[in-house]
């Protein structure tokens, strides 16, 4: 089997509030191939962007970073100093933000922004620096890509703010491409452009896609592996069509029964309550309180991340009692016990 090219173990972040530690990420486990595409899929909370953040080292120094391996291209992220990590970030792994209207300075024009990259990772004439930026802009779909570059961020719309953005984060050609919510702030006809595009640049490159979203249709049309993130746990993590096909976990189910497609009658199923927070978080199961199948034994007793023993696939669940066929099972050791 082919090396990881980004291999996360056991990671966990966590915050100090007034009302006492949150813990955003809490154990988060991520083995990315090369050319692969994995979806992060979560509502709101979920600390699928936060474990991102933790990798790029954007998070602020307040944040409490721990893991049991951090590797990307074999080299232990931990380990390397500040310059040997800038020098990583950005050239060989990227990263595009949520909110593409925020995420440029609106001080300075495009075409500087985008070159000043390109100039820090890889240098180069002024001249050859302009050429590549016009590529690039081309590349993305920009119309008139000479203009852009003299245009100051407040003159685009999201969807040009968003492809500059893009051309920003493969202007050094990356390994890893990480793609925060990338449709979020987008009118819903941009959204399948900018899902397009991106898929088109990840096979045409080779580069290697995490792809962190709330919506289960674009993982469906975008991933060939996803892993389902609540309450800054992983519950599940599977190949896309298995995990469409028979979820394991009763709060992966309730998001895909809550899709349009999936409706039955008039009205959409929901998820009764709120992902918990620093000072209502259960003491077994997280999402025990919303669960449809609670047991007993879910309010006492943390279920572990691991591989479902009625499931011939590798892939793990977080619960005490998998679902196959839609019906709770309860693990052997359940029933031993």
């Amino acid at each position: 089997m082919t090396e990881p090219l980004l291999e996360i173990v056991n990671l966990s972040v966590q915050f100090a509030t007034a009302a006492g530690t949150l813990r955003a990420v809490d154990g988060f486990d991520l083995a990315v191939r090369p050319g692969e595409i994995v979806g992060i899929v979560g509502e709101s909370g979920s600390g699928k962007s936060v474990a991102m953040l933790a990798l790029m080292g954007l998070l602020p120094w307040q944040a409490r970073i721990t893991a049991d391996r951090l590797s990307f291209m074999g080299q232990d992220l931990r380990l390397l100093s500040g310059r040997r990590r800038r020098r990583l970030i950005g050239r060989e792994m990227a990263m595009i933000f949520q909110d593409p209207m925020t995420s440029l300075n609106p001080c300075f024009k495009v075409g500087w922004q985008l070159i000043e990259g390109m100039k820090v990772h890889e240098g180069g004439s002024r001249r050859a620096l302009r050429a590549r930026a016009i590529e690039l802009l081309r590349d993305v779909g920009i119309p008139s890509p000479e203009a852009r570059l003299d245009a100051y961020p407040h003159q685009l719309s999201g969807g040009m703010s968003q492809r500059v953005m893009i051309a920003m984060a493969i202007a050094c050609r990356p390994k890893l491409l990480i793609a925060d919510e990338p449709t979020t702030a987008l009118d819903v006809t941009i959204q399948a452009q900018i899902l397009d595009l991106l898929a088109a640049l990840q096979a045409e490159q080779g580069m290697s896609l995490v792809l962190i979203t709330h919506d289960m249709g674009v993982v469906a049309e975008t991933a060939s592996r996803v892993i389902v993130q609540y309450a800054g746990q992983q519950m599940e993590g599977r190949e896309v069509e298995a995990l469409f096909a028979d979820p394991r976990h009763p709060y992966t189910s309730a998001l895909l029964e809550a899709l349009p497609e999936r409706a039955r009658g008039d009205l959409l199923p929901t998820i009764p309550g709120l992902v918990p927070g620093v000072a209502d978080r259960p003491d077994g199961c997280l999402f025990a309180p919303r669960c449809r199948f609670r047991q007993p034994v879910c309010d006492r007793v943390v279920p572990a991340f691991a591989a479902d023993p009625h499931d011939p696939t590798p892939q793990r669940v977080r619960c005490h009692f998998p679902l196959h066929a839609g019906r709770p099972v309860p693990r052997a050791d359940e029933v031993a016990a």
